[in-house]
């Protein structure tokens, strides 16, 4: 059957986006029709109702009230999906047929900036990728911060890369969506927006003229952006994105980073999660580095923190100017120094608004009158605090000062232009200050002046028509009345106009009352129109003030951190590490700070791992603390690079480029990996990137497969690491057999976890001391688990009997090999065999291999 004309036009717009949910404006509510009614009245819990008829069929209605719809939107869009808003844009009456609606905005999850819809304390990201061979390149759009960051790396290192800057949408070229589609099913994401877009917005001609616009310049040639060929080439279709979602607005971009693979501290997405710096191994927010080291009073603070524990700068130097302003917000050396301490800084930043966002939000016209105000108290706050640091003995706190100390002028500006309590939004009106507009004023007085109107009225209409209960009033809906109870209906005078009849009083109008409403209203709308088109100019007054709001943000963001850690420190009596050129990690009395904080007593141990100590192969039974003492290391060395003292009594860190970790493992189902392939493939990442100056931790590998199997790999891996890579490396294993490499490297160690046995029972003590462990005891854990007593002693018997038949056995069987001979063969002795052995080919450039292959030529000649 034909549709409405309203249905027709909903439909047309449908078509248009037929992969969004689209909100369709009618009156005052949003309405969705349907598959779109029924999604959204389960993700968002609202009523399903019907409207009229398609094909027969009712059609499917959902609505939710337009002044609320910021709170439906933020839903959709954390679920990971885009919403299309259809606004009403025509005006009702003036055509035949429905008035005309078009999409005036798209809401994505990578795009989106308005305060109410992204998470404050995390940043929001649209990555756009270009894949192009064993090359890759990133373009990350940070909206609500108008940044944009350029990174080109291998493609191998691309997942690991994408999970720790964790995007909420992606845009790649029609001709690498498949190959990105398939790479990122393969991650831990759960769920992911990937928007294909055409080719020719990945080139370089786009992006320039992309770049150029939203920068304001006439060149990007400052940006030094030869080194980043393909990121360049996927800034171009990301910004081209944006533009799209938001009505073909440009987003106004402040700063262009180019990102280099040495700057930070490299970790992958498994090292990540199995340290549990964000996220629990679980899923969950929480108990994690970052929430137990997150006390910061703005969100801007949370966001910085999260960035440097998930990407910890390399530079030492950096990290210790940290180091000192933590030092120095301490409070015994702040009383010491008359100075700030952390208390006075965060009293000082408590309540403060995030300047950084807002100017974003100022910037493409989407910032509310609240925030203004926000912006307003902030801006107030700034001189009183600058001064305070400025006599601070630290130059990074005095630096923060000169940052944060923005013109007063552009408080003076909100201070005169914002009502000291605005509405939540303009078409409300009263966000424009009384004094900021002479002609505001004078609208603004004849509605004022009509209560006093409205009563001089009522008392005078009572005295002339006798009526004492005559009401003079006004309501949105009906405008002002004259209202009489059925008791004096008799008295109402003939020029009175019936308005509205309800069941216990009659409304009336007159000549008189009708003219007035007449001017009231006219200067209400009139009103609201001049404090709009006010609202909209302030906004272009600030323009020029963007840049400093933007710097003082970050500026906050640093001072909270900053504080953060000093407050931190305290609490958790962390010590500042020191550090040092040579590649070493040396803790004392070392602690995991996250599982400290949930027990009542932590059992702290030393480390220390240099060039001539650089692995230490770790044994001793299951929960007796081997897991820990190796993650907390490592969160040393994050906390320290990240700026952040350290859960230990003493530190001394070297040089470190990257943290590898091969911590547990389970099978990945989603990519068809068992256990033991997803151990295989993170062992041969560890082995392809670990470096002289990188920490490593191997925890128990060489499991689900054969025992032999499992040493060998095992063996060849830790080799592999003490030999060759001779990384800082931290080994647990419950092979005994590796506590013989200590016998083969001089530059390997054993330690174990120490038990103490008391008669059918063990303690775990937790202490990591010198030596392999004497034992296993894993059937010990065995019972503490409670397993049935039988069980655990017919254990026991199997265990004595392997033992015993151990030094007996005969070699593991091959199922893949070809049938072996029954009659074993003598060992032929040959100095060419022998060299031939000893020959290690990765260690051979082509140039030794040919002359070793020459050698060996001339050996066989004389056999």
């Amino acid at each position: 059957m034909s549709h409405t004309p309203m249905m027709q036009q909903y439909l047309a717009l449908k078509a248009e986006h037929p992969d969004k949910f689209v909100f369709f404006r009618m009156g005052d509510f949003y309405e969705l029709f349907f598959d779109d009614a029924k999604r959204a009245a389960k993700m968002l819990d609202i009523t399903l109702t019907q409207r009229g008829e398609s094909s027969g069929t009712p059609i499917p209605l959902a609505g939710v009230p337009f002044h609320s719809i910021d709170g439906y939107l933020a839903k959709l869009v954390r679920a990971g999906e885009t919403v299309a808003i259809a606004e009403q844009v025509g005006v009702p009456g003036l055509t035949k047929g429905p008035v005309e609606r078009k999409i005036v905005r798209i809401v994505t999850p990578g795009t989106v900036t308005d305060a109410n819809l992204v998470d404050a304390r995390k940043e929001t990201l649209l990555a756009a990728v270009v894949i192009d061979g064993a090359r890759a390149g990133v373009a990350l759009v940070n909206a609500s911060a108008g940044g944009v960051s350029l990174r080109d790396l291998q493609t191998s290192e691309l997942i690991a890369y994408l999970l720790r800057k964790d995007p909420a949408e992606f845009v790649c070229s029609e001709s690498n969506e498949r190959a990105m589609r398939e790479m990122l099913v393969q991650t831990s994401l759960s769920s992911f927006t990937l928007r294909p877009r055409p080719d020719y917005e990945f080139t370089s001609v786009r992006a320039s003229d992309e770049l150029t616009q939203a920068l304001g310049t006439a060149t990007i040639g400052h940006l030094d952006l030869e080194r980043v060929p393909l990121a360049l080439n996927a800034s171009g279709a990301a910004l081209a994105f944006t533009r799209l979602v938001n009505g073909n607005s440009r987003l106004p971009i402040s700063t262009v980073n180019v990102e280099r693979a040495s700057e930070a501290l490299e970790m992958d997405a498994s090292t990540l999660r199995n340290l549990e710096i964000t996220q629990t191994l679980s899923g969950a927010d929480s108990p994690t580095l970052f929430s137990l080291l997150d006390r910061c009073e703005t969100a801007a603070g949370s966001r910085l923190l999260r960035a440097l524990l998930t990407e910890p700068p390399r530079d030492q130097t950096r990290a210790a100017s940290r180091h000192d302003a933590v030092a120095s917000l301490a409070r015994a050396s702040a009383t010491q120094n008359s100075a700030l301490d952390f208390t006075r800084v965060q009293d000082a930043l408590r309540g403060l608004s995030d300047i950084e966002r807002v100017a974003t939000r100022i910037a493409v016209a989407s910032v509310r009158p609240r925030e203004l105000a926000g912006l307003r108290t902030t801006l107030a706050a700034l001189p009183g605090l600058a001064s305070a640091l400025r006599g601070s003995p630290n130059a990074t706190l005095r630096a923060i000062a000169d940052t944060i100390n923005v013109d007063a002028r552009w408080y003076e500006l909100l201070k005169h232009a914002v009502a000291e309590e605005p509405a939540l939004v303009v078409r409300d009106g009263g966000v424009i200050a009384n004094g900021y507009n002479l002609d505001l004023d004078e609208l603004r007085a004849i509605q004022t002046d009509s209560g006093a109107f409205l009563a001089k009225m009522e008392a005078t209409e009572r005295e002339r028509t006798g009526i004492p209960n005559l009401r003079v009033e006004y309501n949105k809906v009906h405008g002002f009345y004259i209202e009489v109870t059925p008791s004096y209906i008799d008295k109402v005078p003939v020029e009175y106009k019936r308005r509205q009849t309800l069941k216990n009083a009659e409304r009336y109008i007159t000549p008189e009352l009708k003219v007035f409403e007449d001017n009231a209203l006219a200067a209400n709308d009139r009103a609201l129109a001049l404090e709009k088109r006010l609202f909209e100019e302030l906004l272009q007054l600030l323009m020029p003030a963007l840049d400093l709001f933007r710097k003082a943000g970050a500026a906050l963001s640093e001072l909270d951190v900053l504080s953060n850690f000093a407050e931190r420190a305290e609490t958790l009596k962390l010590a500042r590490p020191a550090f040092t050129s040579v590649p070493c990690v040396e803790l004392s009395a070392a602690r995991h700070p996250v599982i400290e904080s949930l027990v009542d007593q932590f059992i702290p141990n030393d480390l220390r791992l240099d060039t001539k100590r650089s692995c230490v192969v770790l044994t001793g039974p299951n929960m007796g603390g081997k897991s820990t003492y190796m993650r907390q290391a490592a969160l040393a060395i994050i906390m320290a690079y990240a700026g952040c003292f350290v859960a230990a009594n003493a530190a001394t860190i070297g040089p470190i480029d990257r943290v590898l970790t091969r911590i547990g493992a389970s099978d990945d189902l989603a990519s068809g990996r068992s256990t033991f392939m997803v151990e295989m493939t993170e062992a041969a990442a560890i082995l392809q990137r670990a470096t002289l100056n990188s920490f490593v931790i191997v925890d128990e590998i060489g499991r689900g497969t054969s025992t032999f199997d499992g040493l060998a790999l095992a063996t060849a891996i830790a080799r592999r690491l003490i030999a060759k890579a001779q990384s800082l490396t931290l080994f647990a294993t419950h092979y005994f057999e590796l506590t013989e490499l200590a016998n083969d490297h001089a530059n390997c160690v054993n330690q174990h976890v120490s038990v103490v046995e008391h008669g059918d029972k063990v303690v775990f003590l937790h202490e990591v001391k010198a030596g392999p462990a004497s034992r296993s005891y894993g059937i010990d854990v065995a019972k503490l688990a409670g397993l049935p007593s039988e069980v655990i002693r017919d254990a026991r018997r199997e265990l004595e009997r392997l033992e015993k038949e151990r030094t007996h056995t005969k070699p593991q069987a091959d199922l893949f090999a070809a049938q072996a001979s029954v009659v074993e063969e003598t060992p032929i002795a040959s100095p060419a065999l022998d060299a031939l052995r000893a020959l290690d080919a990765d260690d051979l450039s082509p140039r030794e291999a040919h002359a070793k292959l020459a050698e060996l030529i001339e050996l066989v000649k004389k056999m």
